[in-house]
């Protein structure tokens, strides 16, 4: 294998020859084109033996490529990949040699070893001058020890003494460095280790000639190392898990899933040439074979009939299938791979739901809501999917759509609920028909029979209800201030048990502000105290009370009603000044001392404009002033300046009620000593000043500054 493996050509040499036997070009460089079209010429070769090339002969390491008599490549019919390089050998009696033509941007295309081996010629040839010849080497992976060994040689007869080879690239200086080496005087090549085709399937490496000094003197040339793929891989499943889906009822043949796998040994070799087959079947009923495998393609197909493919007749719905894949064709020498393929038999809706009795009872009292009943059926399909799942409707005895039915999500049932209370009085009795229908349609041969429908009787239950006021709420207007023991309204309660022949008694039920009293036996309502539209308990002009109604059941039921009494307003509050304390400068300039505002509790027209005076200034007195500024505010000032002192000034103020209300409060002015930026008013006798007053002696002080 290791001489085989070492394809060495040699060249012999014509000396003292003008002419140099072989081609006059040894490499060659082609783009890869879209397509090789047949006949069309790719290259010219030129070739010369020197001696008129008698019976010369072309051979090309592709059997899909000539070379012509005149030379010219070309392609035997089209083709797009080729590989990426392609060696030519010519041959007379008298020399050959070999060109290679590098196919630049071609895929990897590996040619056999006896397209390779058949450029090994032993006969003697002319040597070239200076010619370096290389052939590529191949070489098996996996070989054993020892190592270096020897797995080809390198030529150049013609080359000086003293000379060396030189062999560089991937493998020698490059990474991974060391594996291969050259014999620097002989020219042989030796690998240094156990190669591995599926790392590195090919190596580039370039031989030159150097002098003593390491200058080149021929070359680089290209020398090619190919590694020989051997059966070291098992094949392996590496896209799992694998489940496949088959619906139940399928056809003989239907096609289930693909099985893959992967073998990393040289793809153009039986290494990993891949066959499928089935080990094993779980479980192996109906049938120990329900499954195939396609042995070249891995497609799994049903190969049982239709009806054994039922999945509610079938012990379990999953089978597992043990596939394994073997290379070498499917020899017996070859390495296998095992992996587990899921097949679920999946549902189809071919059972229709079914109720488990044809009628159904449920009682219910008037005036509750809920679900009242559950519904049963039955279904053969799988729990898992829309052909198992119901869906109900109500079909008849639902006018009012007081009922609705949903889906219990676990168990399938049907759950009916009254969504709008019921009365007996109006009815005792209901009666609905049902239907069920699974949420994925049939298939074509099933139907909804008699048993998809199912009727439910309900009987309603009479209960003692509250009296009902109406209308509710109960609303009345009157004016504040009306005497006590006036009447606002009678109030209407009606008994829903009309066949009971109840009677109603009523009572006050929240009367916040105690103003109300009802008659137990006719309803009507009084005052008990002076309606007040600014007490607390009113709220925009509204006093809400609230009553009850009860019958004369056993137990006795009660219904709630409310009322709301609108207060017209009275004009029955007086306005209020506001701030009533002010201070002042006893050497003010600014003789205005403070701005009055005035507010009402009752609505308008009883409120502003508002009148401010001083109330009984006497003749000595009348050193106050006050002026309306706006219908709500009014400015007090001096009208001359007063020793520092306090004084009490009467503000009558009076509204625009018919009649009118006035209020006289006394405004308490104290006047102050400012000097040097500060202002005493202690010698003015003591103030307890509210936050307004505060403020407004701010003010003061900055008018004392300024003055």
């Amino acid at each position: 294998m290791e001489t085989a493996a070492a394809v060495v050509l040699l060249l012999t040499s014509a000396e003292d020859l003008d002419c140099t036997p072989g081609f006059q070009q040894k490499l060659f460089h082609i783009n890869q084109p879209a397509e090789f079209i047949e006949d069309q010429s790719i290259l010219n070769l030129t070739f010369s033996d020197c001696m008129g090339n008698d019976k010369l002969r072309y051979e090309v390491s592709s059997p899909y490529f000539k070379v012509n008599s005149d030379g010219s490549l070309v392609a035997l019919r089209n083709i797009t990949a080729v590989g990426r390089t392609l060696f030519v050998h010519a041959r007379t009696p008298h020399a050959e040699d070999m060109a290679e033509l590098v196919i630049v941007g071609g895929k990897d295309v590996q040619s056999s070893l006896q397209d390779i081996f058949k450029f090994a010629r032993t006969s003697p040839v002319p040597r070239q001058k200076r010619s370096i010849v290389v052939s590529p080497i191949l070489i098996p992976e996996n070989q054993r020890q020892p190592f270096p060994r020897d797995v080809g040689k390198v030529v150049d007869s013609d080359r000086p003494e003293r000379s060396k080879f030189r062999l560089t690239g991937k493998g020698v200086d490059q990474e991974p460095k060391g594996i291969f080496r050259i014999n620097e005087n002989t020219g042989s090549v030796s690998v240094t280790r156990t190669l591995d085709r599926e790392l590195i399937a090919i190596y580039q490496l370039f031989v030159e000639t150097t002098d003593a000094n390491g200058k080149t003197l021929e070359g680089p040339v290209p020398l090619e190392v190919i590694v020989i793929d051997q059966n070291d891989n098992r094949p392996i499943f590496r896209e799992g898990p694998y489940i496949g889906h088959v619906m139940e009822g399928s056809p003989t043949g239907t096609t289930v899933m693909r099985m893959t796998a992967f073998d990393a040994d040289d793809p153009a070799t039986d290494n990993a040439l891949l066959r499928y087959n089935i080990r094993q079947q779980t479980p192996d009923k109906p049938s120990p074979n329900m499954f195939y495998i396609d042995p070249e393609k891995g497609d799994i197909v049903t190969v049982v009939s239709p009806a054994l493919l039922d999945r509610e007749t079938l012990e379990n719905p999953k089978y597992e299938l043990i596939i394994e894949a073997q290379d070498m064709a499917g020899l017996d020498v070859g390495l296998t791979g095992t992996a587990t393929a899921t097949i679920m038999i999946d549902d189809k809706n071919d059972h229709s739901p079914k109720f488990t009795k044809k009628e159904f009872q449920a009682t219910v009292e008037e005036g509750a809501v809920g679900v009242i009943v559950n519904l049963t059926v039955e279904d053969k399909d799988d729990p898992t999917t829309g052909a198992w799942r119901a869906a109900y409707t109500i079909i008849n005895g639902n006018p009012g759509q007081s009922f609705e039915i949903h889906t219990n999500p676990q168990t399938n049932e049907g759950m009916l609920s009254v969504v709008k209370p019921l009365d007996y009085e109006i009815s005792a009795f209901h009666t609905l028909l049902i239907k069920v229908e699974n949420e994925d349609p049939l298939v074509p041969d099933v139907s909804y029979g008699p048993s998809s429908t199912a009727t439910v009787h309900i009987t309603v239950l009479d209960v003692n209800e509250g009296p009902v006021f109406y209308p509710d709420p109960m609303m009345v207007t009157r004016q504040e201030n009306i005497s006590v023991g006036s009447v606002l309204l009678t109030v209407n309660a009606t008994d829903p048990d009309s066949l009971q022949h109840q009677t109603i008694r009523y009572s006050v039920y929240k009367d916040p502000a105690g103003w109300l009293n009802i008659n137990p036996i006719n309803g009507t309502v009084d005052t008990t105290a002076v309606l007040d539209r600014e007490s607390p308990f009113v709220h925009n002009s509204v006093y809400t009370a609230l009553f009850l109604a009860i019958d004369s059941g056993n137990p006795p039921a009660t219904g709630t009603g409310t009322l709301l009494i609108t207060l017209e307003d009275v004009n029955d509050n007086a306005p209020f000044i506001y701030p009533t304390v002010a201070e002042v400068c006893d050497d003010a300039k600014n003789l205005s001392v403070v701005i009055l505002g005035a507010s009402d509790k009752d609505l308008h027209p009883n409120t502003d404009p508002f009148k401010f005076e001083i109330h009984k200034q006497t003749a000595p007195d009348k050193v106050w002033k006050i002026s309306k500024i706006n219908n709500t505010h009014a400015l007090v000032s001096l009208l001359q300046n007063l020793n520092k002192a306090n004084y009490n000034l009467p503000i009558m103020v009076t509204d625009s009620g018919k009649p009118p209300m006035t209020n006289i409060t006394d405004l308490r002015v104290q006047v102050c000593s400012c000097r040097n930026s500060k202002v005493d008013c202690n010698t003015a006798g003591a103030l307890h000043f509210s936050l307004p007053s505060l403020l407004l002696l701010s003010l003061f002080s900055l008018a004392c500054k300024l003055a």
